[in-house]
């Protein structure tokens, strides 16, 4: 993002007061070392998209800018879990599980969890927005502007962004704080599709926002 008037666009979408940031499905059964998703996980640590999660949440906490994430879940006995397409069915027969009340679906390191943070869980579909608490949550918060990070490009992220667009939401993805396989689909993803719908900036010029709200620049 280069200019004085896109930088005056971004610190405007990100005023603390109507700002919440979102992580997705950063849970030690998906991004984690021991993890259902190896290869997701490898793509979201060796990128450097899980540090930057964490610096973001750290930031959002300095900056009292509310921070929710959402994690995917399953019962033991799999009631109320989709199995309408290939990718629930594959994630059944995965060794690791991501069953409810596990250490799967915890936050996974480097991210801290702050008291007022909040986690909303999910027992079904492929977006962490769609018929779940995210929404009313975000409009009694009074947010305006959702900042998406977390996994994956391929499924969740796109899901979230184009659900948060469509219930009214303004949405930045940090392209460096999300994550997908293989890795070079991310940036495509980032460039053709949800470039078109978001607000593409680094994790970077969002905490430079947050740590001089008044007195963002160029540079």
């Amino acid at each position: 993002m280069t200019g004085a008037a896109q930088w005056k666009q971004l610190r405007e979408q990100l005023a603390p007061a109507g700002t919440v940031l979102l992580t997705v499905e950063c849970q030690q059964g998906v991004v984690g070392r021991d993890g259902a998703l190896p290869e997701l996980a490898a793509a979201a640590r060796s990128s450097g998209a899980l540090r930057n999660v964490a610096r973001l949440v750290a930031a959002a906490h300095e900056a009292d800018v509310q921070v929710l994430h959402a994690v995917a879940e399953r019962r033991p006995d799999g009631r109320g879990a989709n199995r309408n397409a290939r990718l629930f069915r594959a994630a059944a027969r995965l060794p690791v599980q991501q069953y409810s009340g596990s250490t799967a679906v915890r936050i996974a390191a480097p991210i801290e969890v702050a008291d007022e943070d909040l986690v909303v869980r999910r027992l079904h579909g492929l977006s962490p927005m769609a018929g779940t608490d995210v929404d009313p949550l975000l409009r009694n918060l009074g947010c305006r502007t959702l900042v998406v990070t977390g996994v994956s490009a391929n499924v969740a992220i796109p899901n979230a962004v184009f659900d948060a667009v469509n219930l009214g939401y303004t949405v930045v993805v940090p392209a460096d704080a999300i994550a997908g396989v293989p890795a070079d689909y991310t940036p495509a993803m980032i460039r053709h599709t949800l470039a078109l719908v978001s607000t593409i900036a680094t994790t970077e010029e969002v905490l430079r926002c947050w740590r001089s709200p008044g007195r963002v620049t160029p540079g």
